[in-house]
């Protein structure tokens, strides 16, 4: 049944990218991978994933689209009234700006922070009533996981199916599991590694 960890090709131009989907890649295999085949290998562990993909499938290095100038605020400070602005960055003066409209207890969340980068053009008073619509759908702990968060969520699901292992217990688990083609979540059945 170990064997199973055997599964994992290499990541190297010899695979495909459906064999490529079916496996969890660290960000720095990634990473590597991008620069020894000559891709652009910065970004997020999406946008990684999304070029070697497409160098697998195809043969050719995608372009990466150059940064569109951000648009000038008419004004340095924001108001109520303000325009959110194309490619928005994440700046002190945006953090000042919600902290004053909604309080103390304001982060830059997923969810928001996706609002904000697909609401350019609306003004500031649709972004602060988006983030307080959004926190009352969902509680910080529940908010959506994205794939860079794998590993912490598996290790939190694991820790609180098995009281008494160990940190070790858990990565030799998450190694087994990230091994295997399909879903990287925490199941009982993984435990089966740790009795071979």
């Amino acid at each position: 049944m170990y064997d199973l960890l055997k599964q994992r090709p290499a990541l190297d131009t010899n695979i495909d990218g459906k064999i490529f989907k079916r496996f969890y890649w660290l960000k720095s295999e990634l990473s590597d991978f991008c620069k020894r085949n000559g891709l652009c290998s910065y970004g997020t562990k999406a946008e990684l994933s999304e070029r070697i993909l497409y160098y697998l499938d195809t043969g050719n290095v995608r372009a990466i689209k150059p940064a569109r100038k951000k648009a000038r605020q008419s004004c340095d400070r924001l108001s109520l009234r303000s325009i959110i602005e194309d490619n928005f960055v994440y700046t002190e003066k945006h953090r000042t700006f919600f902290l004053m409209h909604i309080g103390k207890s304001f982060v830059f969340t997923a969810a928001f922070r996706n609002w904000l980068e697909n609401n350019a053009g609306k003004r500031y008073n649709s972004a602060v009533k988006a983030y307080r619509r959004l926190r009352a759908q969902k509680s910080p702990r529940k908010e959506e996981q994205n794939e860079g968060f794998e590993y912490n969520a598996y290790i939190g699901a694991f820790f609180a199916d098995n009281e008494g292992k160990t940190l070790g217990d858990a990565i030799k688990c998450w190694e087994y599991k990230k091994s295997l083609i399909g879903h990287n979540g925490y199941e009982r059945s993984d435990l089966i590694v740790l009795h071979l």
